[in-house]
């Protein structure tokens, strides 16, 4: 029963991988709520703080909570609801319940980009990230924002803007608007997507609470997109849980000598992937969901970074060719035969020794062909984190070269 999900999830002195750990162990909440103290012992790892706490069975907080939800129109989905999102239910630390208003995207058959950054963002972040928002949008995906001022809202308004779906992610409950300047934005995205919290209707957005919001928004998301950060940030905060959970971090580059960019631009150093637009992210996940990604390059290739899309260029604005004649003919084919063009030539044996020894270790798996990053990973058998970061560095030098669908290869 619901009662029981609400129960589990406000036991106090427990946290969620604790809940899971009872759940995994009982299989649903009522047998937890029923258990005696002797069941309990035989939980691995129980405390004694958690099993006095799963002995208060006292209901009138649950029940108060699910009174206001129903009263409110505010709907609760449970980790063993069939459209609990199947990424969030993997992390080490999945909330037990979710309260949502509006309704939930298609979170498991779409690629997901969570799209944060700093609250005091320059005019620069703000026009990215809207623009990057409603390419995101536009290329097929669901965009996850944490509704907060500056780089978050401005994702997530691009995204409507350009007819996507977006989940906001809070840190209170979903009957709360914070901040309140977003108000007009939280009726949109309740419209076009939904409103979703771990913490019950009426909580406050208590600062300790987004730190834990924080692994919400990677949780549901293939990768998470930081477009400005400074250097103490909950934004990197979100990108470092989105590495732990083995989501993909992406990262736009800024100006080196803004404060608000040196958080954001120090996630390249730790293997972030730099991305110039919405394409350069989405299409990492070709191979995983072919049928949902939209390839149109016309809107996907930025004129750097104005705000402008650069029009596709026209069949009839190819350039006519130029009529033989006898003469051009005959110069054509001497040029052919007398001058013709070489490449530039590569000692491979020479390349390979310049590089440091991870580099070149990653490079010789590439010989080969190009692979997924995930098969470089497991083949070079180097920590995640030190392969991501060298097959950066070899992407900048022009050793390597990103491929979609996650993928790299020799350049």
């Amino acid at each position: 029963m619901l009662i029981h999900w609400i129960w589990l999830a406000t036991r106090p002195h427990m946290n969620d991988r604790d809940r899971l750990a009872v759940l995994s162990h009982f299989g649903n909440p009522e047998d937890i709520y029923f258990a005696d103290s002797e069941l309990y012992a035989a939980v691995p790892d129980m405390t004694k703080q958690i099993a006095e706490s799963l002995q208060e069975k006292d209901l009138h907080e649950a029940g108060d909570i699910l009174r206001e939800c129903v009263d409110l129109g505010i709907h609760i989905c449970t980790f063993n609801d069939g459209a609990y999102p199947a990424r969030l239910k993997n992390i080490a630390d999945p909330p037990m319940v979710l309260y949502y208003v509006g309704h939930l995207p298609d979170l498991d058959g779409t690629p997901v980009i969570a799209a944060v950054g700093t609250r005091k963002a320059s005019p620069y972040g703000l026009n990215v990230a809207k623009r990057i928002g409603g390419q995101l949008a536009r290329c097929g995906a669901i965009v996850v924002s944490g509704m907060a001022e500056g780089i978050d809202g401005a994702a997530a308004a691009g995204a409507l803007t350009a007819g996507g779906a977006v989940v906001g992610v809070l840190g209170c409950g979903v009957d709360r608007v914070y901040p309140a300047c977003n108000r007009g934005l939280f009726a949109d995205v309740e419209r076009h997507g939904c409103l979703m919290s771990e913490f019950p209707p009426g909580t406050e957005p208590f600062k300790w609470n987004f730190p834990r919001r924080n692994r919400i928004l990677s949780g549901l998301s293939n990768g998470v997109l930081v477009i400005e950060a400074p250097q103490r940030s909950g934004a990197l905060i979100t990108a470092r849980q989105a590495a732990d959970q083995g989501r993909d971090v992406f990262v736009v580059p800024g100006n080196v000598d803004v404060a608000t960019c040196v958080g954001s631009n120090a996630l390249m150093r730790e293997g972030a992937i730099p991305v110039r637009n919405g394409w350069d992210v989405v299409s990492e996940y070709l191979n995983l969901y072919p049928d949902k990604i939209r390839t149109d390059k016309s809107f996907v290739q930025p004129a750097g970074f104005t705000g402008e899309e650069k029009p596709e260029l026209k069949v009839a604005q190819n350039p006519k060719k130029p009529r033989k004649t006898a003469e051009t003919d005959e110069n054509t084919r001497k040029d052919g035969i007398d001058k013709q063009q070489t490449q530039p030539y590569y000692d491979i044996q020479e390349t390979f020794e310049a590089l440091p020894e991870n580099q070149r270790k990653i490079a010789q798996l590439l010989l080969g062909g190009e692979l997924l990053v995930d098969d470089v990973i497991a083949q070079s058998q180097m920590p995640t984190g030190e392969v991501l970061s060298q097959l950066t560095l070899m992407e900048i030098q022009g050793v390597v070269v990103r491929k979609p669908g996650k993928r790299v290869a020799l350049k």
